[in-house]
């Protein structure tokens, strides 16, 4: 049966979806910073970026950008009634003392153990870009990677053992993708859900990895 993978707008609602009521969180560099166009309205969500913003809202409507307002991609941003800006020591601060719940970052590689690799490909011209991911992935209750499950090259980002560079070990507990959402147990990977008309068996053999 043929299906048709998520848009990155679709993949940002999906992970939304899951953001409980009253967590702070953080949204990495590049896709996860969609993920605040999408979060429930009838839920509170506390959105922190590392360049010191606490309350941020959804992208700014175009032309109403305030470039002295941004998250940590230099992303224009708007700011929630109660919003906050500090300096950036005390944002880390807050991230490696344990007081943000989820950070969604995107990701090169993920291993099946949960091992995380998105600051370099390793590659001799590639530049590296390290950022606050490694506090982030140590530092947050929980990370979770929001990525499309191949490259285009059509190899896959889930891996038995990660061949780019280590950001943080065993610290990913799910991964969003475009084909299907999975979670890191210590029991091996779990298929959490996927797009309509993909199956397990499909998946499992795509990605060349035993899913639960």
């Amino acid at each position: 049966m043929s299906y048709e993978p998520l848009t990155k707008a679709q993949l940002a609602e999906r992970v939304a979806r899951d953001i409980f009521d009253g967590a702070t969180v953080n949204l990495g560099i590049g896709q996860p910073t969609q993920v605040a166009n999408h979060i429930p309205h009838a839920r509170e969500v506390i959105l922190h970026s590392e360049n010191g913003v606490l309350g941020m809202g959804p992208a700014p409507a175009r032309g109403f950008e305030d470039y002295d307002l941004i998250n940590a991609g230099k992303q224009p941003i708007t700011l929630l009634p109660g919003g906050s800006f500090f300096h950036h020591a005390d944002s880390f601060a807050m991230i490696r003392g344990g007081h943000i719940d989820i950070c969604v970052l995107g990701a090169f590689q993920v291993s099946i153990r949960g091992d995380l690799a998105n600051w370099s490909t390793g590659d001799k011209d590639a530049i590296p870009s390290v950022g606050g991911a490694m506090d982030l992935a140590v530092g947050a209750r929980q990370t979770w990677v929001m990525m499309s499950l191949f490259t285009k090259s059509d190899e896959c980002k889930l891996v038995r053992r990660c061949s780019y560079p280590i950001t943080a070990v065993a610290c990913v507990r799910r991964v969003y993708t475009d084909l299907a959402t999975l979670e890191i147990t210590p029991d091996g990977v779990r298929l959490v859900d996927a797009v309509q008309g993909l199956t397990r068996d499909e998946l499992s053999s795509r990605v060349g990895l035993p899913l639960i």
